[in-house]
């Protein structure tokens, strides 16, 4: 009898879990519990990256990209363009060209996408893998970074480069979030912009609603406040020279989201947000709105007063400091949040820390690091944005726009972009309301 040869390839992703009596790990566990690993973002529209520093390339395979949609190589190349090493003195002097290859997914001809998986590389060209391997680097781990606890989970790790934890990986989200921000401007006309908005206390003023892709790019730093930009400079350039790094804040703003995007309880659109950008290497906090320094205001003042907008007749809010979320729902006002990103853990400092054998060591940083994760984070964040909002957009035409209700069933339009129909005669109308006093304890309805 004959037997078919069938290879299999198991998603990490769709391993759920289970144990296995592995030897003892170096910190000391006699059996390791196993979880699928967390490659791939998206439910509508999925991406997994794929990938090492220091390995033959890094990419990204979209699945759930519509058919029949635009899109060239020179287009993504662009994003990536903005994200690679080697751009000034305040970024990483790794060279790497970065360029992109559409490998599946995109007719060569037509240049429209065929609603096929797109899978992407980018290949590896500048690795200095004897930075890490020839010296201390190779046994000791680096304080705050992934070295430890990648060692703990996997028993194993990529010392050069450090693996999938370096920021090498975003190549492939970026590249993937070319693709979201075309889908969202060809749909909706949705434009994603970030910048730099705080370095350590070195912080901006900046109008979400004006400021321009041009006005980021005019200077190394990413902040549109040109004046702020050259202080943020001056920060990084008095630590980058001690051998030392440091951190700050990254602001993303999304105009032109439709209303009711997101879902109730655990899909939240800001949840979702959250997800995505903390998901970025070096992200330690985030932030949708007001944020935490809306803590600091009463229910009155923080509360986005509703109004009539006499040009379009849609629902509108007054003040944005829901962020252009409520209740897990986007509200159709620009979308605003803050990531906050740690300093770069690798420092040409000497540091204590402990070899992977448990013996305590010293450890000064060896390679090509970023003295300042932020510049290059700008496009990282707004690639995360860009492939949450899709995902949800695909997400809400696919549940709600299944079945299409008449004028009569529908509320007023609700955003910025919306609009009342044709026989609206731009008359505001005011509708007297009954007073009732209401009491203290509204905490649930």
């Amino acid at each position: 009898m004959k037997l078919s040869l069938v290879l299999v390839t198991l998603s990490a992703a769709s391993v759920s879990s289970f144990t296995s009596p592995l030897s003892p790990s170096p910190f000391g566990l006699s059996s390791t519990t196993l979880y699928g690993n967390g490659n791939s973002f998206g439910k509508s529209f999925r991406i997994t990256t794929y990938g090492e520093s220091h390995g033959g390339g890094v990419g990204v395979i979209i699945d759930g990209c519509p058919p029949r949609l635009p899109l060239t190589r020179d287009e993504i190349q662009v994003e990536l363009d903005r994200r690679r090493p080697g751009q000034s003195r305040i970024t990483t002097p790794r060279d790497e060209a970065d360029s992109v290859e559409i490998l599946s997914g995109v007719d060569p001809g037509s240049e429209l996408t065929l609603g096929t998986p797109i899978s992407m590389i980018v290949r590896n060209k500048d690795q200095r893998s004897k930075d890490y391997l020839e010296n201390d680097m190779s046994l000791s781990y680096r304080p705050s970074h992934a070295d430890a606890t990648y060692d703990a989970k996997y028993g194993v790790r990529a010392v050069a480069g450090g693996g999938r934890s370096s920021a090498r990986e975003t190549i492939g989200r970026v590249a993937a979030g070319a693709v979201a921000k075309k889908i969202l401007d060809i749909s909706n006309k949705v434009e994603i912009l970030g910048y730099v908005s705080k370095v350590q206390e070195v912080d901006c003023d900046v109008d979400p609603d004006t400021f321009t892709l041009e006005d980021v790019e005019a200077n190394i730093v990413r902040c549109p406040d040109q004046a702020a930009a050259e202080k943020m400079l001056e920060r990084i350039d008095q630590i980058r020279k001690t051998g030392n790094s440091v951190g700050g804040v990254v602001t993303c703003v999304a105009r032109n989201v439709p209303s009711g995007l997101g879902a109730p309880v655990f899909d939240k659109l800001e949840a979702e947000l959250a997800k995505a950008c903390m998901s970025l290497p070096a992200a330690k906090g985030f932030e949708v709105g007001s944020g935490f320094e809306g803590t600091m205001l009463t229910g009155k003042e923080h509360n986005d007063e509703f109004y009539i907008d006499p040009e379009t007749g849609a629902t509108r809010t007054r003040t944005n400091r829901s962020g252009g979320i409520q209740g897990g729902i986007s509200n159709g006002e620009t979308i605003i949040v803050k990531v906050c990103f740690k300093p770069t853990s690798t420092i040409g400092q000497l540091q204590n820390t402990v070899t992977r054998d448990g013996q305590e060591a010293e450890l000064r940083g060896k390679g090509r690091h970023d003295p300042c994760v932020l510049p290059r984070a700008v496009p990282m964040v707004e690639s995360m944005v860009a492939l949450c909002l899709v995902d949800a957009l695909m997400s809400q035409n696919a549940q709600c726009g299944t079945i299409e209700l008449d004028g009569g069933q529908m509320p007023n339009p609700l955003g910025k972009t919306a609009k009342r129909g044709d026989d609206w005669d731009g008359e505001v109308k005011k509708k007297e309301t009954t007073k009732y006093n209401v009491g203290l304890n509204v905490s649930e309805e």
